[in-house]
């Protein structure tokens, strides 16, 4: 089966923007994670850093801005943007890039959008003056009972009833990033499950047709079941059976995976893990390419594990892989999910630089863009 349409769905890193007060603490000169882009440096002879963006260090928070991003994403075939979404102390985080930006661009119609709770603890790894005090944390992203209702109904309120929000079988679609330090904020499992289904029930009383909880996979894992130390664990498989997850997909590759070597080998391993999803799990899983992976330019030393030889064609190469695993699925949405659409200081995003220039989202035209 060859399918005529495919959900094309890029993450964006809403950093790239300074209008929020609360990153100068992380980016003092005013243009969000751009500063670290701006100022990257070459680590070893052969690195492939500094890197410049076609389009600029552009305010992603501007719609004029994000209406030409838009359109260079519909017109390369990615339709849908994932925005990683942050809470922290009791209030939202890099919300502007999402609703100053994408929101009040006028034609947001021709790329849909959903969020994934980013919900990891902050330290200090955005700020390159102090990325080497990895065991520094500044917020912590676990909530409780109360404060998730909160959250919530924000969500069910400010995105899921947009028209542009993504849904599957009309339900939106809400990624969970962390789910161990969900759990912890809950108090376990079953506090999760329960907190889970009233999100569910809230939904449908606030008018939609559910609520679709999607969960970011990584490695298979150990789960701490009771919410306190020494409690009883179970499997990734056993709490998504649990907790009644609706589908999986991954962030980056590097949860997973060796990224410390070739492209194409690292995809060998990324079908295999695929095919071990397929045997483990009994809801879908949308398959997952990362275009790379380097994160030296928020380091000032040299950080080992970096993705080589990602070029254009071996990527084009790994989406062709994607879809035919869609492709091999037909019960399920056609969706892949892409890292990133920009995130540039971890080297692996779809924006138009001075290495390939637009090679990586023409990569994504030729894999999936219908011909009108």
């Amino acid at each position: 089966m060859n399918r005529n349409n495919y959900d094309v769905a890029a993450y964006v890193w809403p950093a790239y923007t300074g209008d929020e007060p609360r990153t100068r603490m992380f980016w003092p000169e005013g243009i969000g994670e751009w500063q670290s882009v701006k100022n990257a440096a070459r680590k070893f002879p052969e690195h492939d850093w500094p890197r410049k963006p076609l389009w600029g260090y552009v305010n992603e928070a501007d719609p004029y801005v994000m209406e030409m991003q838009i359109n260079a994403a519909a017109d390369h075939g990615v339709n849908v943007f994932i925005y990683d979404w942050y809470w922290y102390d009791k209030r939202p985080f890099l919300e502007q890039c999402l609703n100053n930006g994408y929101l009040k661009a006028r034609n947001n119609d021709r790329v849909k959008f959903y969020l994934m709770w980013a919900n990891h603890d902050v330290n200090h790894t955005w700020d390159i003056r102090l990325s080497h005090l990895q065991d520094t944390v500044i917020w912590e992203a676990s909530v409780d009972r109360p404060e998730f209702e909160r959250i919530a109904d924000r969500l069910i309120a400010e995105y899921f009833k947009h028209p542009s929000y993504y849904t599957i079988d009309g339900k939106p679609v809400f990624m969970i990033y962390d789910l161990a330090n969900l759990m912890k904020g809950l108090g376990g499992a079953d506090a999760t499950k329960d907190a889970f289904d009233w999100f569910r029930n809230r939904a449908v009383e606030e008018g939609l047709p559910g609520l679709h909880l999607q969960l970011t996979l990584w490695s298979e894992m150990s789960f701490n079941l009771s919410g306190v130390d020494g409690g009883k664990e179970a499997t990734t498989s056993e709490v998504v059976t649990l907790l009644g997850f609706d589908s999986l997909s991954h962030y980056q590759f590097v949860h997973f995976a060796d990224i410390d070597r070739d492209y194409e080998d690292i995809m060998k391993d990324v079908v295999k893990e695929w095919q071990r999803i397929d045997q483990t799990y009994d809801i879908p899983y949308f398959p997952h390419i990362s275009i790379g992976w380097d994160n030296n330019p928020r380091f000032q030393e040299f950080r080992p594990g970096i993705v080589r030889q990602n070029t254009p064609d071996h990527v084009q190469k790994a989406l062709q892989l994607a879809k035919q695993y869609a492709d091999e699925h037909p019960g399920q949405q056609p969706l892949i999910t892409i890292n990133s659409w920009n995130e540039w200081t971890e080297t692996s995003y779809l924006q138009p630089d001075d290495r390939y220039g637009y090679g990586y989202l023409e990569a994504v035209k030729i894999t999936f863009k219908k011909e009108v």
